[in-house]
């Protein structure tokens, strides 16, 4: 296979995060006398941004969405890497695929300075071409702009670029990108009414996908 980009998704695509995330966001709850909610469910909420996040969390409550989005990540900047760890394959996949010769990125709706201290944690971060999380461009996924803009500093076109994620979200902007996408099922995401273009089980059998000789 030529050199091809990989744009990975980060919450449930390279790392299940979902203890630490609920976590924030019951300590949100908790100082606005809301009853904690469980893992599941706040994992439900998770993918669109961390405002996003917060507004669900609320489920109604009369707060400001923009207050308890900056509780929220706040209360996660104090916990990031608590309970957080790497699926089962994926550092080994991302080292793989880059000794190939692919380039590799990351684009996120987590906040960009959560993300690029998850990849330092991991490890990850020499392996990444561009790192792109919220804040760094002016919209978030499904929007198109941030595969647009990674694709552009990396030099890729659409037609050797893939979008890798476990939600709806990516497998939007990969489409209205013009990128092929890759869907892992064993994230904590769904693939709502998007098709991709391959279906997983998980990151170790997509990286044995792309790895395997034509």
């Amino acid at each position: 296979m030529s050199p091809q980009l990989f744009l990975f998704d980060l919450d449930g695509t390279l790392i299940d995060s979902r203890a630490d995330l609920a976590a924030a966001t019951n300590a949100m709850r908790a100082h606005h006398g809301l009853a904690p909610l469980s893992v599941a469910k706040v994992a439900t909420y998770v993918g669109d941004g961390i405002r996003v996040l917060a507004l669900r969390a609320l489920e109604g409550a009369p707060v400001d969405p923009d207050l308890a989005a900056e509780q929220i990540a706040a209360a996660y900047a104090e916990r990031l890497i608590d309970d957080t760890t790497a699926y089962p394959g994926v550092d080994a996949g991302l080292r793989a695929l880059r000794a190939a010769g692919h380039d590799l990125g990351l684009v996120t709706n987590k906040p960009a300075p959560h993300a690029r201290r998850l990849c330092d944690h991991f490890g990850w971060t020499p392996l990444f071409a561009v790192i792109l999380g919220g804040g760094d461009s002016p919209e978030l996924k499904p929007s198109p702009l941030p595969l647009q803009l990674a694709m552009q500093h990396t030099g890729h076109a659409p037609d050797n670029t893939w979008m890798v994620g476990d939600h709806h979200t990516d497998l939007a902007a990969a489409r209205r990108a013009g990128v092929r996408s890759v869907f892992l099922a064993s994230g904590f995401g769904n693939p709502g009414p998007e098709q991709a273009d391959f279906v997983c089980p998980d990151f170790a059998a997509f990286a044995a996908r792309f790895l395997a000789p034509a």
